[in-house]
């Protein structure tokens, strides 16, 4: 068994904000994830809302982000996953590799990406369908797609395809988008985009790779089929805390675990920060920043302990 100060499940943006400044106060720090560093942030096609960078992939700044986590002496191991936490005698970590105890933990598993549930999705999921443009748009170089979705990562997803597809349609469900409104304007301004209005996909067809999807119209009730050669589902998300449910911390009604304003769980010294959090506004910023202060807090709760329980 491995003991160590901080230990830190995630290595996404809030995960290595958090390891950084552990680190950086002098505590012994891990950061530990099932996929290689970076988090979902690493499939953001371009990232224009990041205080100082005008425009930069998602890809670089969290490389950035690691190696700046490292610099400071953060160990992160990667393709690691913790199945199990044991939080009552000792606070344990069980992953797929090893057993870890620590003096604080800070979940920071981000989220997956939401799927549509229709027929077809499963089926040609790699052969047309996919959740990530930054891997597969290069596959689609002069074809149709298709992207489902109204927030920042549709618009985000579309505006990337516009550049390699011939033609990008994007479905979205209402009759307005939740993107903000400098993607808005930037998408209104390419003349191989269009926005599908108040339309759903009910079903996803083709042989041995996406040839149609079966549109609805939710406001006419008028259903089309759409020839299409690729589909991009950009839905939503999923938090990543059933392990941390499991092992009785509290999460709401969306599965998503419930902080305090120092980004403690109900459970001593145990933190949550980033995406799968409760906190409303699911950014990178917010994950820095939500990074930051359970970092701090947990090094108070180590180091510090007659005045962080004063």
């Amino acid at each position: 068994m491995e003991k160590w100060e901080l230990l830190i499940i995630g290595a996404g943006a809030a995960g290595l904000t958090a390891g950084l400044y552990g680190a950086r106060s002098g505590l012994k720090t891990l950061i530990i994830d099932e996929k290689m560093a970076g988090g979902t942030a690493v499939d953001a096609p371009v990232i224009e809302n990041y205080p100082g960078f005008t425009r930069i992939s998602g890809r670089e700044l969290m490389q950035r982000m690691v190696e700046h986590a490292k610099r400071f002496g953060v160990e992160i191991r990667e393709l690691e996953k913790a199945e199990k936490l044991e939080l009552d005698d000792a606070k344990r970590v069980i992953t797929d590799k090893n057993v870890y105890e620590a003096s604080a933990i800070v979940i920071a598993t981000g989220t997956r990406h939401r799927k549509l549930g229709v027929p077809g999705e499963e089926e040609f999921s790699g052969r047309g369908v996919s959740y990530c443009a930054v891997c597969d748009a290069p596959f689609f170089k002069g074809k149709r797609v298709l992207v489902i979705g109204g927030g920042n990562s549709a618009a985000t997803t579309a505006l990337y395809l516009s550049e390699l597809a011939s033609t990008v349609k994007l479905a979205h469900r209402r009759n307005q988008l939740r993107a903000e409104e400098a993607l808005v304007r930037e998408l209104r301004n390419k003349k191989n985009v269009e926005i599908l209005w108040n339309t759903q996909v009910k079903e996803i067809k083709g042989d041995n790779l996406v040839r149609q999807v079966l549109l609805h119209n939710n406001k006419t009730g008028e259903n089309v089929d759409l020839e299409v050669d690729g589909v991009f589902v950009q839905v939503g998300e999923v938090p990543n805390s059933e392990f941390a449910r499991e092992a009785g911390i509290a999460v709401n009604e969306a599965g998503y675990i419930i902080v305090d304003f120092r980004q403690r769980t109900n459970r001593e010294g145990v933190y949550a920060a980033g995406d799968v959090t409760d906190r409303p506004v699911k950014q990178i910023g917010t994950a820095v920043g939500e990074g930051i202060i359970a970092a701090t807090d947990a090094y108070g709760y180590i180091r510090r302990p007659y005045y962080y329980k004063a």
